[in-house]
């Protein structure tokens, strides 16, 4: 994978367009098609703005998988709109919204742009298996802080999160996260867990925030010297600290596992080239017209011509 790769966290930038651009964006069927315009629009802007050499939307096939839940069963639990016995559990979607999805998947497929999903695997783990493998710089365009564990400037792996839209980004390098969290991308996971993450179901360590976990990887390294500070009676730990340590030793012991991306995910073989014409002229123009994609598909398609 020489070249710039640019990797995309579908579902975060559809959800940012989903409720950043009206719903009065409809089809000529009243549809709404905010999110599928929304999301065009931003690809557009990402492709004239960074000019990657390739292009993956990376999908959610299991938004809360089961081995993740297995370890910590609070994982996203509240976001769960329905379980379902055997099968990924339903998210909770605005019902606007959902109808949207498969047009965006039909959409970038005839458009020709590479689209990868695993079933039991996020979008993350996608990603963190694409920038594994990758030989050349990688652009991660998301809205998710948990990606941050992926920057890495010795081998310019940076996050591009989005400010508004997408035409103002920030621009993730370990700088940045130095600047910000007191750590690099490795440690943005070890510092992840340690604070926790509500809108994750992540409980973290009770009693430590944000500040005293970077001053813990600070002092220590990393999670694993964290962990070993607790046996050693020398170790710069208050008894406060030592305790609520002991305490959540279960919980430090499975979290590694559900807060890092896998970067192991089998993935499909894909053409991740960016395309310059659509793979399926005659679909994509079917679906323009269904949907009212108009000056979107329009302003992209130039763009990838260019």
């Amino acid at each position: 994978m020489t070249g710039r790769l640019m990797l995309l966290d579908t579902a975060s930038l559809y959800f940012r367009a989903y409720f950043g651009v009206p719903d009065s964006v409809r089809a000529p069927d009243g549809t709404p098609v905010n999110a599928v315009r929304g999301l065009l629009d931003f690809i557009d802007r990402l492709v004239k703005d960074h000019r990657p050499d390739k292009l993956v939307a990376c999908m959610d096939a299991d938004w809360r998988p089961q081995w993740r839940v297995d370890l910590i069963p609070s994982y996203k639990a509240h976001r769960v709109a329905e379980e379902h016995e055997g099968a990924p559990d339903a998210e909770e979607v605005p019902d606007t919204l959902s109808p949207q999805v498969p047009v965006i998947e039909e959409v970038l497929d005839a458009l020709g742009i590479a689209r990868v999903g695993v079933a039991g695997y996020e979008a993350d783990d996608v990603i963190g298996t694409f920038t594994a493998r990758a030989d050349g710089p990688v652009d991660i365009v998301t809205g998710d802080r948990d990606l941050y564990q992926l920057v890495d400037d010795a081998r310019a792996i940076r996050v591009l999160y989005p400010l508004k839209g997408v035409g103002t980004l920030q621009l993730t390098d370990e700088a940045w996260l130095r600047e910000k969290y007191g750590v690099d991308g490795q440690g943005y996971a070890d510092l992840a867990l340690l604070r926790g993450d509500p809108s994750d179901g992540l409980p973290g360590v009770p009693g430590v925030g944000e500040k005293t976990a970077a001053k813990l990887l600070a002092e220590f390294g990393d999670l694993a010297g964290i962990v070993a500070a607790v046996d050693d009676p020398k170790a710069k730990l208050t008894p406060t600290q030592r305790k609520r340590l002991t305490e959540a030793a279960p919980y430090l012991a499975v979290a590694p596992k559900v807060v890092r991306v896998a970067d192991d995910v089998p993935l499909p073989e894909v053409d991740t080239a960016l395309p310059h014409t659509p793979r399926d002229p005659a679909a994509l123009d079917a679906l323009a017209a269904c949907w009212g994609l108009g000056s979107s598909l329009q302003r992209l398609l130039t763009t990838l011509e260019a």
